[in-house]
């Protein structure tokens, strides 16, 4: 299951490179067309063919969800219009996504005929995708900013809607996580494009950016709240901004200067956090072949208001 994930998270980026680099067609000849409504962002769906009966309904299901989720965390949608381009491929599961900044939000995923809704509440792709939305473009070079900013926050995310468990969040940022610690000869997160630094290095950076921005808070403003006032300041994917500039809208909005001093520490240099003294402050622990959460560790409080379900804002 995680040689799966991390497959297709590798395809993803693939796919997200070489889509940079093509002129996209126009959303026509489609076998059907729907709209759909999460948050105040309008979705117009395309399908390629029409598929299996009931199969159009059940992907539909499944776009309607992942919308909601990602409203959820961001208080809103984070574009008001949105373009998603359905392509039906053998098997079942979805089998990849991309997504650009252009026509204001368009994302490209390819399911599979045989996919059931089953297969698909448990999906991550077309989350990860639509979080990319919420990050301006930073360049290439920043790659692990947007990659590991979409893997960390798309299992709270779920999580924060009753998507996913937090012991499944949890367990899987302790078994993947590792991945994403300096190799040898390894450098900073913006001189390093591997994709274990790409994706679980650049989550880890997320991770430890949302504890420490709760400890310099006492509490009051995570890394939540940071890319919240992040993608609606920016308007979010379809606009250039400079790293620098993200990390210091989101200082703003909590207050503090965690990311930016975070970036300065780890753009250039390996960094290696004591991970197993944040699973242990986090009250995190292994129990077999899962996890056990522990409310009397040091930062469980942290912990517990991580995966905490945010109002929406006006």
């Amino acid at each position: 299951m995680e040689r799966g994930r991390a497959s297709t998270r590798l395809q993803l980026c693939a796919w997200l490179l070489a889509g940079a680099m093509l002129s996209l067609p126009a959303a026509s000849a489609t076998a059907g067309t729907t709209s759909l409504t999460a948050g105040s962002s309008q979705f117009e769906v395309f399908f390629d063919e029409v598929g299996p009966p009931n199969l159009q309904s059940v992907l539909t299901g499944w776009i309607q969800r992942s919308g909601e989720i990602v409203s959820s965390y961001y208080g809103d949608f984070p574009v008001p219009h949105l373009e998603i381009h359905v392509r039906l491929a053998p098997g079942g599961g979805v089998k990849t996504g991309t997504t650009y900044g252009m026509h204001g939000g368009l994302i490209r995923v390819v399911v599979g005929r045989e996919a059931t809704a089953a297969e698909l509440k448990e999906d991550w792709v077309l989350v990860h995708e639509m979080i990319h939305l919420a990050l301006p473009d930073t360049g290439q070079e920043h790659a692990w900013l947007s990659e590991g900013l979409a893997t960390y926050v798309e299992g709270i995310a779920r999580a924060q809607s009753g998507n996913r468990t937090q012991e499944d969040v949890w367990a899987e940022q302790m078994r993947s996580m590792p991945k994403g610690l300096p190799q040898p000869d390894d450098r900073g997160l913006d001189r390093t494009h591997t994709w274990e630094r790409t994706y679980w290095d650049g989550a880890l950076f997320c991770l430890v950016a949302d504890v420490k921005i709760h400890q310099q808070t006492k509490g009051r403003f995570g890394l939540q709240e940071a890319l919240r006032a992040i993608a609606r300041k920016s308007g979010g994917l379809s606009t250039d901004w400079p790293i620098e500039r993200v990390f210091t809208t989101g200082d703003e909005a909590t207050g503090s200067r965690t990311l930016q001093e975070l970036y300065a520490e780890w753009k250039e240099d390996p960094i290696t956090p004591d991970l197993i003294a944040l699973w242990r402050d986090l009250g995190i622990e292994r129990d077999g072949d899962s996890i056990r959460l522990r409310d009397d560790a040091l930062l469980a409080s942290i912990r517990r208001d991580i995966m905490r379900p945010r109002v929406s804002q006006p």
